[in-house]
């Protein structure tokens, strides 16, 4: 009796096939692996380079352009005669500027004699102009600090999506406790044009593109970030006062 063949299993379905197959997928993964973790180390490293190129290059535009950070004209807070000094370039419709604010307060709260805080008005947004112009009016009426602080409180009612709102901008103006009336005649002075343009033009002459930018003593943040600023005001102070 003739025994009935039985099929030949394919050479798919032979254990050395899977084997082989399997090997074959196992490597595909490892190479795609490999060379993404090799994609994200050069990216990594370009950005470390670049990083650090920028870095020099903002400790460069500080140093050569000194006293474009000691404006005699800007709003400071402080001692006068303190050896620590922060200048912050700021944006009053930038969101981190005003996170960044009430941290910087407790700076110069912690230190009140050793370190002293000048502000300088790049309105980068748009509309902000406008705030920065009521900012600089309110100080003919000693109200400089409590404007500002007024508006980074209600800063999502009048800047929505990076958008000044003229009309919500001067809601919070009448609840500054300002004289409308001189704030608007003062908002036109020349003086006060002079300032806007000269802290513009020290801004460009640093190489300030974003807000907040910070300097202490001269000195750039080595790293954008709260802890850097914190470290660099220490640093500073050990210096400054040994």
């Amino acid at each position: 009796m003739n025994r009935k063949s039985r099929p030949q299993p394919s050479p798919a379905a032979t254990p050395s096939a899977a084997v082989t197959s399997a090997s074959g997928g196992a490597l595909r993964r490892t190479l795609f692996i490999a060379a993404a973790v090799l994609l994200l180390a050069a990216f990594a490293v370009a950005a470390f380079v670049y990083r650090g190129a920028s870095e020099r290059s903002a400790q460069r535009a500080a140093l050569a352009n000194q006293p474009a950070l000691s404006n005699p004209q800007a709003p400071t807070f402080g001692n006068p005669a303190a050896r620590v000094h922060i200048v912050e370039f700021f944006d009053p419709a930038c969101e981190t500027c005003a996170a960044f604010f009430p941290h910087v307060k407790r700076l110069l709260a912690a230190h009140p004699d050793r370190i002293r805080l000048s502000l300088r008005h790049v309105p980068f947004h748009d509309g902000s102009e406008l705030v920065v112009r009521i900012l600089e009016a309110a100080r003919a009426q000693d109200k400089y600090l409590p404007t500002l602080q007024t508006f980074y409180a209600e800063q999502e009612r009048w800047a929505v999506e990076h958008v000044v709102l003229a009309d919500r901008v001067w809601q919070t103006a009448g609840r500054t406790g300002l004289d409308l009336e001189r704030l608007q005649f003062d908002m036109t002075a020349p003086e006060l044009a002079r300032r806007m343009e000269q802290d513009a033009a020290d801004a460009r002459a640093l190489g300030v593109t974003k807000t907040p930018t910070f300097f202490v003593n001269g000195r750039p943040l080595p790293r954008f970030g709260l802890q850097e600023l914190q470290d660099l005001v220490q640093e500073e102070l050990r210096l400054a006062y040994p």
